[in-house]
């Protein structure tokens, strides 16, 4: 198993501010997200982004399971979210 300071594979979560900033009208690298694989819970920013693939991935940070998939179509995006149980945005 590779340390993660090796893997340079992948970003943090902060990195899929700009993509989803169309999509959803607050910042949700800072809402709290629930693995559906592993029970981890923590803040989106800490999830670990795959942006090399057709579109983005976020992958747990605790078991690697995919929480998120974001694909943008000429016409469409896609979100893909049931690697989540919930994600939980704080009212401003």
């Amino acid at each position: 198993m590779k340390s993660e300071a090796s893997d340079a594979t992948h970003l943090d979560g902060n990195a899929a501010a700009g993509a989803l900033s169309a999509l959803f009208a607050v910042d949700i690298t800072s809402a709290i997200a629930r693995c559906s694989g592993c029970g981890q819970t923590g803040v989106f920013a800490d999830t670990r982004l795959y942006v090399d693939a057709p579109g983005l991935v976020a992958r747990c940070a605790g078991c690697d399971g995919v929480l998120m998939r974001v694909v943008t179509t000429p016409t469409d995006t896609y979100v893909d979210l049931r690697g989540l149980t919930y994600l939980k945005v704080p009212n401003e």
